[in-house]
């Protein structure tokens, strides 16, 4: 028997009493934390959901994150977290994709209406039956009608439960990624899988019971789940939840709850880099005297900005590598060994990597081609998707990642591209070619080619070539203002180009080379 939830039940019966959740002015200790998981466990065993069964979660970084999401594994069903971002014609395809059969989702702001464009993918859901919304404040009730509160839905429910017998192989978690073709998929992974990558996250950050953490990373994406909440769990430490990341967020965080481990995406170290403190005047010296170790991933960390803010903050920033499909940690630039900056490091405990051909032939030390990938932490494969899945995990076992790497004569991975089309914007996967299908259901769109163009601040930017249908007009912010309604924020073109044609290849190909050489030119 191995179940996820274990990462934070183990804690809650030794720590009853510890910190597990700091968020504005909510504090929860690991019994209180406990106490809700059950109740929500029990309230979906109630409803019918257990084991085999997947349920959705939208909710940012607030304690119901957690509440819903160890609950969900206590019964034996498999957590589904889903881009906060995402529009309802996004999760109806999630949710229908995954056969979901339940759908917790906070209330979210004027700003974003979370629970309206939740309903809105659940009304579309063929098989998903059961609607929670967790409320800013629990004591009110649903904010969509003919629904129910996560409060109402725990109430009189006990707060003790069991957690459910789950195999290792059993699907834990189902986490929905671009990859590198086609339209979201769902990479499916075990309760191994997701608890042998936390404890090796807790191994290499070198995580100690007295740890807080400062966590602005989103919960529903792989690198915060596993690399702080399930391995911060696992350890004891204290979570630090910040639903939306700024420096002084952040900042203030650090200094009030003396925070001493932070772990973010280039871009975030970006900002606090660039942060002027002369207004706030956040006591730095102190910051500097607590924080003890940073953490990158999601994308190459420049170079200039790794230096400078380790000359500034007097803490080492360590890189790391992985997709969602590899739980999503591979390699990492361990404390124990040299550091290697610029590189990602070199594999985790249980885990390969070789750089390879086309052909699938191994490449030599310093070689440029594919970034393949062998160990306990590849995921079972793609939900429903067995030609995706094949497509991508070889019979022995390689998981071939898409991105292009080579590796040093001391066996430290660096990162040179990524193939094909795949943009990384803010720290979150975007393929091309699911932004192409949406605009052209625009009726005034004839054809369409989206590509990414370097941007400091949030590494890429999107960009959108049009060509008009004849006889239409069209305005660039009327467009994007259009776009913003159709698709998740981090998806949708800031950039439009009109134009009469695109560069094609003889057979009809869009030539997106030729119209980056542009840019480049």
């Amino acid at each position: 028997m191995l179940n996820l939830a274990s990462a934070f039940t183990y804690s809650a019966d030794q720590y009853p009493d510890k910190t597990a959740v700091i968020c504005g002015e909510t504090r929860l200790d690991y019994g209180q934390l406990n106490g809700a998981i059950n109740q929500i466990s029990n309230g979906l065993l109630a409803a019918g959901i257990g084991k085999g069964d997947n349920v959705a979660l939208s909710c940012p970084n607030l304690p119901y994150f957690p509440m819903a999401y160890y609950a969900i594994l206590k019964v034996g069903a498999t957590v589904v977290p889903l881009n906060v971002l995402s529009t309802g014609r996004e999760i109806a395809y999630y949710l229908n994709d995954c056969n979901a059969k339940a759908y917790f989702c906070f209330q979210g702001t004027p700003e974003l209406p979370m629970a309206k464009s939740g309903y809105e993918g659940f009304q579309q859901a063929e098989n998903c039956n059961h609607f929670w919304v967790m409320m800013a404040d629990p004591s009110f009730s649903s904010s969509i009608d003919k629904t129910s509160s996560l409060a109402e839905m725990m109430a009189s429910q006990p707060d003790e439960c069991d957690i459910a017998c789950t195999s290792a192989d059993d699907t834990a978690v189902i986490l929905y990624t671009s990859g590198t073709t086609g339209f979201p998929k769902g990479a499916e992974l075990s309760h191994s899988n997701m608890v042998l990558n936390a404890l090796a996250s807790r191994s290499i950050m070198a995580f100690v019971f007295a740890d807080v953490q400062i966590v602005t990373l989103p919960l529903f994406h792989s690198f915060g789940q596993t690399c702080q909440m399930n391995a911060g769990f696992a350890t004891g430490n204290t979570l630090v939840l910040i639903p939306r990341f700024s420096p002084e967020a952040v900042f203030t965080a650090l200094q009030q709850e003396k925070g001493t481990v932070f772990v973010g995406v280039p871009t975030m170290y970006w900002a606090l880099l660039s942060y002027d403190n002369s207004a706030d005047n956040f006591d730095m010296q102190g910051i500097i005297k607590t924080l003890r170790l940073g953490v990158s991933g999601g994308a190459s960390l420049p170079l200039e900005i790794l230096r400078g803010f380790e000359e500034r903050y007097c803490v080492p920033i360590l890189e790391g590598y992985g997709l969602s499909e590899t739980c999503p940690v591979a390699t990492f630039n361990h404390l124990d060994r040299s550091r290697k900056p610029g590189s990602v490091g070199t594999p985790i405990w249980g885990v390969e990597v070789r750089i390879v051909a086309e052909d699938g032939t191994v490449l030599s030390t310093g070689e440029v081609g594919e970034v393949a990938i062998r160990g306990h932490n590849i995921m079972k494969g793609y939900y429903g998707k067995p030609e995706a899945t094949e497509a991508t995990i070889n019979k022995n076992g390689w998981f071939h990642s898409g991105d292009l790497g080579r590796l040093d004569d001391d066996g430290y991975l660096y990162i040179v591209d990524r193939v094909k089309d795949l943009i990384i914007r803010g720290g979150f996967n975007v393929y091309p070619r699911e932004v192409e299908e949406v605009l052209m259901t625009h009726p005034g769109i004839s054809l369409v080619a989206v590509i990414g163009i370097p941007l400091d601040q949030h590494g890429e930017e999107i960009k959108a070539y049009i060509v008009l249908k004849q006889g239409e007009t069209l305005i660039e912010q009327d467009l994007i203002d259009w776009c913003k309604e159709q698709m998740a924020v981090y998806k949708y073109p800031r950039i439009v180009e009109f134009r009469d044609a695109l560069p094609m290849t003889a057979t009809g190909k869009i030539l997106k080379k030729e119209l980056k050489a542009e840019l480049d030119g």
